[in-house]
């Protein structure tokens, strides 16, 4: 069996009942269970549907997400996520250079590296070497007045954990913001790059090596394995080229408002929907959330 999850945008809910009780009967499915009143609903079907990505655009330009995965062990117990323009909204990286006075060339490196036009780490040390200079005290300045945190998020980390699941933040940016991010959203454990500073300035290096793709994965199979699962026991979030590795390679990968060239390699998309989707995909109804 196959689960059917469609979710809107909490904040302006836009899943019409007769929408999607109609596909549930043209995809022959059982009956539609609300996940979240006009917000998120799910049904079942025996088989991954053959004119998918046809509806799935149709349902997109309603606002409307479509997605389809296997039914069975679908709730994970280990919530892998990216954090920049994922658990929050920023790269923090080009918030730095902003303060730096850099940003637009920094930002440009930053979009190139996510869509994939880059290599990670080499673009990760090339923006780092432009900070050369900047006081360290910027990073705390930057966390306290540049960075929101994404809608939903406390909320997915919360209820998985309430379930007994585990949760990772695994960044290729820095643990200065990595520390206090998972502080703040209840995360078990961080993990990201290290900014070398020297005499309260940074250097413009970074520690080696730098965590980038392989490291994502790695991280997956280190904590599941710790943990005495699997990798097919997590759920895995993020946005950008450097995170394709752990989202294939996780039980569910879930590309968030995910870089063009990222989403068109995810079978899992969320574009309308918050964090929270995470959960409805797992079978989460919303009155079964835990508020952190």
């Amino acid at each position: 069996m196959h689960a059917v999850t469609l979710l809107s945008n909490p904040a302006a809910p836009a899943l019409d009942p007769a929408a999607a009780d109609a596909l549930r009967g043209a995809w022959g499915g059982s009956a539609l269970r609300w996940l979240a009143p006009k917000e998120a609903a799910e049904f079942m079907v025996p088989a991954m549907p053959d004119n998918l990505a046809g509806v799935w655009a149709e349902f997109q330009a309603l606002g409307v997400d479509l997605l389809v995965q296997p039914a069975e062990g679908r709730r994970r117990s280990i919530l892998l996520a990216d954090m920049d323009s994922t658990m929050i909204g920023q790269e923090c990286i080009d918030e730095l250079a902003a303060e730096a006075g850099i940003g637009p060339q920094v930002a440009e490196i930053t979009a190139r590296a996510m869509n994939g036009e880059l290599e990670f780490e080499g673009a990760l040390r090339a923006r780092v070497a432009l900070l050369a200079g900047l006081p360290e005290a910027v990073i705390a300045q930057v966390v306290a007045e540049r960075i929101s945190y994404t809608p939903g998020g406390r909320t997915l980390v919360a209820t998985m954990r309430a379930a007994g699941g585990y949760a990772a933040l695994v960044s290729g940016g820095f643990t200065a913001f990595t520390a206090a991010v998972a502080a703040h959203l209840g995360f078990d454990e961080h993990r990201a790059n290290v900014l070398e500073v020297e005499d309260g300035r940074l250097t413009g290096t970074v520690a080696e090596p730098v965590l980038g793709r392989a490291a994502k994965v790695a991280a997956l199979d280190e904590i599941s394995a710790r943990l005495g699962r699997t990798p097919a026991d997590a759920i895995a979030v993020g946005d950008g080229a450097n995170d394709l590795g752990m989202l294939h390679h996780a039980g569910a990968g879930v590309a968030l408002h995910a870089k063009p060239a990222v989403a068109a390699q995810c079978s899992l998309r969320v574009n309308h929907g918050d964090l929270s989707a995470l959960l409805f995909l797992q079978g989460y109804a919303r009155a079964e959330f835990v508020e952190g």
